[in-house]
């Protein structure tokens, strides 16, 4: 018995787009074997019509349908085309894309060729250049694996404020062990700072013929409200019975009041339990990590609080990245600074922050540099940059990614456009002159939903005051011709007012945000 005709056109019209359904899901909710879709799919292609393959891909369109598609469209004009891509679920950006792949199909010239060559050697060249940096830092390998040696065999905590006392023990063991270090490669300086002590003071020590502390040992008189030795072991002989064993001494305590016993407050039952070692944490539950949150900053105007990281971008050899500096203003969302390197350097951080606050014309100290904690943001040369610019610098907290949310979401609009390329790049300049036409449109183009769609320059021009107050006119003059289209009020079109960075939920936090919101609409903003 033969299906319908009307039933297989709703199948194949499930697995055509906008659905892309896959095989498998079309099968279960139809209740039809696979085999017979597909036959049913190869039977419509025998027949011209456009069948997308939703199993080889997320897109759902094979190469044989992407070729297929362009041939369609080759002889529509804009508007045809426009329809089209609506009615298949895609985008121009996509099918200038697949005809741009179907021209350069076949087109293995020589001058790819000749690029291939040109990036061998670069590659050989840089291989050369780590191998003489590894000659040379194999000596300084001799001296780290001394210091390693040292650090491991030191078992005296040495280190800590001037004045200590060290027993005499101690300071022989850290002389034959400096002694050792030396003999290994590295410089009595570099024993002396991995055993927190200075070099003076290990001279001295060797000087010495007995290694002993000259100064008077005071035996110190004890605190008169200290509990005496008998209330020590009562506290822990209590804390240690049945009924009070897996009870904390903020529980002890109140029990024991309501017995009328008293033995010492609950801080001292803490501190006596500490000292005999029997103060740790216990149960299911993982002990509390304290990690102090971001300061709160807040933007009332462009160039106060900016917001930068770095993002990989794909190259045609396996396993390599191109690393995309980007610098935002997160007052108005705009791209102040942009580079690509071929790694990750504190030294290219510095330099495009400079480039970015000369373009910016930034001569006043306090702006605010925000950055997650990886080595490039922390570096020496760039917080000695940021220090003679004047910039505040401030970091995420570690694995915390909603610390940094301008610059991720930033990164996220640019991979997800439909202009960003479905291979990877094929060389540097490559991915420069992309990056440079994506800056351009999301800085002066593109409308942000956050901005009350505006572009990123216009509300860092101050445009976006205009243009809103413009389009608030217009929906009154329309709400005026025509109030029967309105339930309600219209479209909010107020600007947008200050920005926060890792706002505090506090009440303290929410009278300053009014406080500086407030200022910040009479143009007094402190």
């Amino acid at each position: 018995m033969g299906y319908p005709r009307e039933r297989k056109e709703a199948v194949l019209k499930k697995m055509l787009p906008p659905c892309n359904k896959p095989m498998s899901e079309i099968a279960k909710e139809e209740g039809i074997s696979e085999g017979t879709l597909y036959n049913w799919r190869k039977a419509a292609r025998a027949q011209g019509r456009l069948m997308p393959d939703g199993d080889t891909s997320p897109s759902g369109w094979g190469s044989s349908d992407k070729f297929a598609a362009v041939l369609e469209t080759a002889s529509m004009n804009q508007a045809g085309l426009s329809a089209y891509c609506r009615q298949k679920g895609l985008y121009p950006e996509q099918l200038a894309q697949w005809r741009m792949a179907c021209e350069q199909a076949n087109d293995w010239n020589r001058a790819q060729t000749q690029q291939m060559k040109a990036a061998r050697r670069t590659d050989e060249q840089r291989i050369k250049t780590l191998e003489r940096e590894l000659r040379h830092k194999e000596k300084a390998l001799a001296e780290t694996a001394a210091l390693l040696v040292l650090r491991k065999k030191a078992q005296a905590n040495l280190g800590g404020p001037q004045g200590r006392m060290i027993l005499p023990s101690d300071r022989h063991q850290a002389v034959q062990l400096i002694r050792q270090a030396q003999a290994s490669g590295t410089t009595l300086s570099r024993a002396c700072d991995t055993l927190q002590i200075s070099a003076r003071t290990c001279r001295r020590w060797r000087a010495s013929k007995t290694n002993v502390d000259g100064r008077t040992r005071v035996r110190r008189q004890l605190p008169a409200n200290q509990p005496s030795d008998e209330e020590r072991e009562a506290i822990i002989s209590v804390c240690n019975e049945p009924a009070y064993q897996s009870l904390p001494p903020s529980q002890i305590v109140p029990l024991l009041a309501d017995e009328g016993r008293y033995l010492a407050s609950e801080s001292s039952f803490y501190r006596v339990l500490r000292e005999a070692d029997q103060l740790h944490h216990r149960g299911k539950a993982k002990a509390r990590r304290v990690r102090n949150k971001p300061d709160s900053y807040c933007a009332t105007a462009p160039n106060q609080v900016w917001s930068w990281d770095i993002t990989f971008l794909a190259s045609t050899v396996v396993g390599r990245f191109f690393r995309l500096y980007l610098v935002m203003d997160i007052f108005s969302r705009k791209i102040v600074g942009w580079e690509i390197h071929n790694d990750e350097s504190s030294a290219h951080a510095a330099e495009l922050i400079h480039k970015s606050c000369l373009a910016e014309r930034i001569t006043q100290k306090g702006l605010v540099l925000h950055s997650d904690n990886g080595s490039p943001m922390k570096g020496a040369t760039m917080l000695a940059t940021l220090q003679r610019l004047g910039v505040v610098p401030s970091f995420s907290r570690p694995s915390v990614s909603n610390d940094n949310p301008y610059s991720e979401s930033l990164f996220g609009t640019m991979k997800y456009s439909p202009a960003y390329p479905s291979k990877p790049f094929t060389s540097l300049e490559q991915a420069r002159q992309w990056v440079h036409g994506f800056v351009t449109w999301y800085n002066e183009q593109h409308r942000h939903s956050s901005l009350r769609f505006v572009t990123p320059g216009q509300r860092h021009r101050g445009e976006d005051v205009a243009i809103l107050a413009a389009r608030k006119a217009l929906y009154e003059q329309a709400r005026q011709r025509r109030p029967e289209r309105w339930s309600g009020d219209t479209r909010n079109w107020d600007s947008i007012g200050p920005v926060w960075l890792n706002p505090d939920t506090s009440e303290e936090s929410e009278i300053v945000e009014f406080e500086e919101l407030a200022a910040w609409q009479f143009g007094q903003v402190r």
